[in-house]
């Protein structure tokens, strides 16, 4: 390992989270230089932060950029690595431009990554590095994650898989290492907002982020806009809907939204549910 110095550990953990952290530190040592396909997620900023620690100037941080990033996440992501000291590269993707992509299939996200990684597959030999690393934990594996496939075409290395680390790790371990960022919500691309089948647009993404940053804003950190035509349909967690009703006042709401493209607004009951689009699959 590489005589650099470690993010102080502030909190104890288990047996099995220490070794787990020490198979991740072993394995990034273990690599001459790594680009890491980085979001800003909890779960690839975990990786980059000990890519950073191990190898120093020889981890890159990538951000791919597209209108299915949220604005603010790419704020954060910028933020994040200046806070690690990781080298960061913002790359602009193109998988709106793909019809098989932009058509939104069930396997919408394979085109995806299979865009994001063939530009670093060329990034990373352009810049003599070693292996190209993603954020996929060990609970990614039983979800229905198409990018999956194209990453493994590109020989993307998982080390939160090789090293045992599910989402409840990543958060442990990043709250032990004092990132301020370890209970970070989950937020998919925003491609996730729309059903399979509705086509896909700039645009579209684009007024479904600006609705999800008026309700962030209104102070509901966890939150999606689903997508449906011309309709909005909101998530909150569900113990939050008695109090959103309460105090979000309607027809602003209304007026906001309408303003930022939806002509009709909905709630959803039930609460917010990840991956609730893909229960499709399931009864298909």
């Amino acid at each position: 390992m590489l005589d650099r110095p470690l993010h102080p550990q502030l909190e104890t953990l288990s047996d099995q989270r220490q070794e787990q952290l020490r198979a991740l530190r072993a394995l990034m040592a273990s690599q001459r230089s790594v680009l890491v396909a980085y979001s800003g997620g909890v779960d690839s900023t975990l990786v980059a932060a000990i890519a950073a620690e191990q190898l120093g100037e020889q981890a890159e941080a990538v951000t791919g950029i597209s209108p299915a990033l949220a604005p603010h996440l790419l704020e954060e992501a910028r933020w994040q690595a200046t806070w690690l000291g990781i080298t960061h590269r913002e790359l602009v993707t193109a998988e709106l431009n793909n019809p098989q992509y932009a058509s939104n299939p069930v396997d919408r996200c394979y085109f995806c990554k299979q865009e994001l990684h063939a530009l670093l597959a060329k990034l990373a030999q352009q810049a003599s590095a070693s292996q190209v690393l993603d954020g996929v934990n060990l609970d990614d594996l039983g979800d229905h994650r198409p990018g999956l496939v194209a990453a493994a075409e590109q020989g993307v290395l998982s080390p939160l898989v090789s090293c045992g680390i599910d989402k409840d790790g990543v958060r442990q371990l990043s709250r032990a290492l004092g990132f301020p960022w370890w209970d970070k919500p989950a937020q998919p691309c925003l491609a996730s907002r729309f059903p399979y089948g509705e086509a896909i647009s700039a645009p579209r993404l684009e007024r479904v982020a600006a609705a999800e940053r008026w309700l962030q804003l209104q102070g509901y950190g966890r939150v999606r806009v689903r997508s449906q035509g011309d309709t909005a349909r909101i998530e909150i967690p569900a113990e939050q809907i008695g109090g959103f009703l309460a105090s979000v006042e309607r027809d602003v709401l209304v007026q906001s939204f309408r303003a930022i493209g939806f002509d009709a607004i909905s709630l959803d009951l039930e609460g917010l549910v990840s991956g609730k689009l893909n229960r499709v699959l399931t009864a298909e």
